[in-house]
């Protein structure tokens, strides 16, 4: 299973948790389809919106292990 963590690039993330999309586009993330989301990383999208990134990566790492 893969872990994510603050240097998870937010396109691998969907490609691990498809699910995750209402939770990226909660916290006001609502471009993941863009060139950013290739590059991007979890910790830099977090403090870009202002979200807590080990809060929000322990919410992810939740999500992946029950799909």
């Amino acid at each position: 299973m893969a872990q994510i963590t603050k240097d998870t690039i937010i396109a691998d993330i969907l490609q691990i948790a498809p699910g995750s999309v209402p939770m990226f586009q909660a916290m006001g993330m609502h471009c993941l389809g863009c060139a950013r989301a290739r590059t991007e990383t979890l910790g830099e999208a977090c403090a870009g919106h202002g979200v807590d990134v080990d809060e929000f990566a322990e919410k992810l790492n939740a999500l992946v292990a029950v799909q």
